[in-house]
């Protein structure tokens, strides 16, 4: 019979335990996961795989991914070459799949006809958490029937599978009601050329390069970025200079780093030029997003005290930052400072190229 656990803050410890001991055991595991509800079991038992595939229905040779630890678990798994490491490190973790020539050591049913293999690193700690204890390699794939869509609660997945499915599962580990994220980006770095297979929320074309089709889509790339930088650059205020057109989306960039921090309300400052927003996550104090297009000269721009705010647990994101001028080499010395540009590519596509 399926058992159904409730994961709350309070069981979190004792619900990995419980759930690392089903996954020993050759059992299925229905867990969240940064994205969607995905499907869980040991990644090395053939008959846990073979059962995870009658579940979905799976096609003979189509790949399933693996959950993993960090970067340096994946190198006993994966190979990776010297140069794809920047990149990795600059996209994981986060709902990225990545694909390279696998090592074998899982079961030869979840590698590709090309012997390649998908690793995820997630940016959730659950999983993570649930690796560690595990101390094996996870299958990391969506807890749907192949072709059907991914689920976000446990409930509308309940309510769509046959009985025969729901017999398959062991356990159900159910977190409530999953933010709408599309399920990650597939990212093919097996060749030469890196190929995007599907595409989730975010796209990268290339490292520190990222493809926006919509509003959206900047959001989340604005929300993923702040997260990365933040773990990068520690016990600093920050600052992130956002260049581009009028319209290329710099305000919505703002947005969605803004919604990190639990702020919702951003409105442009392009008349009043900054304002500020106290943030109530993360252990940060202040949120100032400032808008620079009206600044004519340093001597103008000095005068507005922007400098005040370069105190650790602050976070600054200028649009037009590009006309800091000589006030750019003192924000250098007091803070982390990332650029952000975003381009045209089209009427709706956006090139974000982001550096230190």
């Amino acid at each position: 019979m399926t058992r159904l656990i409730k994961l709350v803050t309070q069981n979190i410890d004792a619900v990995l335990k419980d759930t690392a001991r089903i996954l020993r055991g050759g059992g299925l595991v229905v867990f969240p996961s940064d994205t969607v509800y995905g499907l869980l079991t040991d990644a090395t038992k053939r008959e846990a795989v073979q059962k995870l595939i009658q579940f979905k229905n799976r096609a003979p040779g189509k790949a399933i991914s693996i959950f993993i630890q960090d970067l340096s678990h994946a190198a006993d798994h994966v190979k990776i070459h010297t140069k794809q490491r920047p990149m990795l490190a600059s996209l994981l973790p986060g709902p990225f799949t990545v694909v390279l020539p696998s090592k074998h050591t899982v079961d030869p049913l979840l590698e590709s006809e090309k012997g390649t293999l998908g690793i995820r690193i997630p940016n959730f700690l659950p999983i993570l958490k649930l690796v560690q204890i595990f101390d094996a390699p996870i299958t990391a794939t969506s807890a749907n029937l192949g072709g059907k869509h991914p689920y976000y609660s446990v409930s509308s997945l309940m309510s769509q599978l046959p009985k025969s499915k729901k017999d398959l599962i062991d356990l159900i580990v159910d977190a409530g009601k999953l933010p709408r994220n599309k399920p990650s980006t597939v990212i093919d770095l097996s060749e030469s050329k890196v190929r995007i297979l599907r595409k989730g929320d975010i796209v990268v074309e290339k490292r520190n390069k990222y493809l926006s089709h919509s509003p959206v889509e900047t959001r989340k790339i604005g929300c993923y970025l702040i997260d990365k930088i933040l773990k990068q650059k520690q016990n600093k205020p920050i600052i992130i200079i956002l260049k581009g057109d009028l319209g290329s989306g710099k305000t919505e960039m703002t947005r969605g780093i803004a919604e990190y921090f639990g702020i919702t309300n951003i409105i442009s400052p392009t008349f009043v030029v900054y304002y500020e927003y106290k943030i109530k996550a993360h252990n940060f104090d202040t949120f100032i997003h400032a808008d620079l297009y009206s600044i004519d000269d340093d001597e103008e721009f000095e005068q507005l005290g922007l400098e005040d705010f370069l105190k650790t647990g602050n976070v600054m994101v200028v649009e037009w930052g590009e006309r800091l001028g000589r006030i750019l080499q003192s924000f250098q010395k007091k803070a982390g400072i990332v650029f952000v540009e975003i381009k045209y590519d089209g009427e709706k596509k956006r090139q974000i190229y982001v550096s230190n």
